[in-house]
């Protein structure tokens, strides 16, 4: 779905249909403690970009609302982890790297 922001979102969610006004993050509900959603943090958020370059399946994130230094500011917190290495991503756009290397694309010629 499109975003305030103007971007696509997987976790975005709104209805305003029949006198509804819903808006929410599924994946700031959906991580304890992420924090309570407002329509201005789509604009600071890395969701969109990152599942626009990573779209591996292995890969879960979480996100957390983050305060600046005295408070008047809010973003969002990314956290990426990989189910099948068991580890953490520090760079979500690119992946852990051992996942992508199950398929044959990716492979060397060498070591077929």
């Amino acid at each position: 779905m499109i975003t305030p922001a103007g971007k696509e979102c997987p976790y975005y969610y709104e209805d305003f249909n029949r006198g509804r006004s819903i808006q929410e993050c599924r994946l700031l509900e959906s991580t304890p403690d992420g924090g309570e959603y407002t329509p201005d943090l789509c604009e600071k958020c890395g969701v969109p970009r990152i599942k626009m370059a990573n779209a591996c399946p292995n890969m879960v994130l979480e996100a957390k609302v983050k305060r600046s230094f005295l408070g008047l500011r809010r973003s969002i917190e990314i956290a990426a982890f990989c189910t099948q290495t068991l580890q953490d991503v520090p760079e979500p756009e690119i992946g852990c790297g051992q996942c992508h290397l199950e398929f044959p694309v990716f492979r060397t010629s060498a070591e077929e």
